[in-house]
């Protein structure tokens, strides 16, 4: 992260989602609210640090008022730092999530391409491969297979802890 948050910054942060924030609202209030700019990715991360489970809007509200609301966590449709896409950017034909058990592997290549601090190849477990690259400023971005390509919420949570590992091998 760019700057880390204060404790105050961190509970209002976990208030947020407590309210049903997504990860772009918590993006755009963090800005807005404290003046400080995070990628989608490290609020993300951010997120996951604080052990705060998102909502799931769509759930949330068909649940009545008086039942206690599913666990969602599974089903967190939020996405990483792909370049200006959001958890809204899906659309209503987008393939059903993969089940959590799916395999999503990641490389880095051995040679990297000047200006990007590391990238790689990604493969999904519906079989697509996308590059992604990490640049100086560490916001991750990524180069669909093809135009419109959207891998499902499971496979970016994957996708974000083999990443992790992989980036930890080799030392970044």
């Amino acid at each position: 992260m760019p700057e880390s948050l204060s404790q105050e910054q961190k509970k209002n942060v976990a208030e947020w989602v407590t309210e049903g924030a997504s990860l772009s609202e918590i993006q755009k209030r963090i800005n807005g609210d404290f003046g400080l700019s995070m990628t989608y990715m490290d609020v993300r991360f951010l997120v996951d640090d604080l052990d705060l489970v998102l909502k799931d809007k769509t759930q949330a509200a068909a649940q009545p008022e008086n039942l206690p609301a599913a666990d969602n966590s599974s089903n967190d449709t939020d996405t990483n730092d792909m370049p200006s896409l959001g958890p809204d950017d899906y659309s209503a034909a987008a393939p059903a999530p993969k089940p959590a058990h799916a395999n999503v592997s990641v490389s880095v290549d051995p040679v990297q391409r000047p200006g990007i601090a590391a990238g790689g190849s990604v493969t999904f477990s519906d079989g697509q491969t996308g590059q992604w690259q990490l640049d100086s400023y560490g916001q991750l971005g990524f180069i669909p297979p093809y135009d419109g390509y959207q891998p499902s919420a499971a496979d970016v949570q994957q996708f974000q802890v083999a990443l992790r590992r992989e980036l930890s091998k080799g030392g970044y």
